[in-house]
């Protein structure tokens, strides 16, 4: 059970049905971390936008595969099981493959990124995710630099700070508020990156 109160969808009513029935999944199915905004539906609002806009939206040129590993990783960096199950999912699903999902999984937990099935410039992106995440006041120009020389554009450095970002705000969304994953459809997301405005998960 959530630490606070939650609407489910059966009783949810007005702005917030409105808004449940744009994010829901199968058989009505609301993700609990959407949930917990059900008290201040304005904030699930602004929570999908942006979760929408940095993950799974069409503009991005990192492949969302790899958006999913730096949610995952970042996730994991903050011990955020809820969120490393359903994007571990979501990645798995996308890169459709399963020994080298697993390895990637297996890197992350043990905090050993050299041993990744990745590129290196994935693996610079790793290195700029977890410091962004667990020192972001010890980054410098130099990090950008670094991230530019193997490879990313600066839009696509940009793409990276943003998922890394908003996982580390989806983290204490989760753990402040005792959300869990009881009841949830596992992996699920709007996946239709061309509407930016199409919430809901498949």
């Amino acid at each position: 059970m959530p630490w606070i109160d939650t609407v489910s969808y059966a009783d949810a009513t007005g702005k917030l049905k409105t808004l449940y029935d744009r994010v829901k999944g199968p058989d009505n199915n609301v993700d609990n971390i959407m949930m917990m905004h059900s008290l201040r539906p304005h904030t699930m609002e602004g929570h999908m936008a942006i979760y929408k806009y940095v993950l799974h939206h069409s503009g991005n040129t990192v492949p969302k595969w790899f958006l999913e590993v730096l949610g995952v990783w970042v996730s994991s960096l903050n011990r955020c099981n809820y969120c490393v199950e359903h994007h571990f999912a979501g990645m798995k699903r996308l890169l459709n493959d399963g020994p080298r999902s697993d390895e990637i999984r297996s890197a992350i937990e043990s905090r050993d990124i050299s041993n990744a099935p990745l590129d290196d410039a994935q693996k610079q992106a790793m290195h700029y995710a977890r410091k962004l995440t667990e020192a972001p006041w010890d980054l410098t120009e130099a990090d950008v630099e670094t991230m530019r020389n193997a490879g990313f554009s600066d839009g696509e450095i940009l793409e990276v700070n943003q998922v890394s970002a908003y996982f580390s705000y989806a983290n204490r969304t989760v753990l402040g508020l005792g959300c869990s994953t009881d009841g949830d459809i596992i992996g699920l997301s709007p996946n239709n990156s061309d509407d930016p405005d199409d919430w809901n998960h498949s």
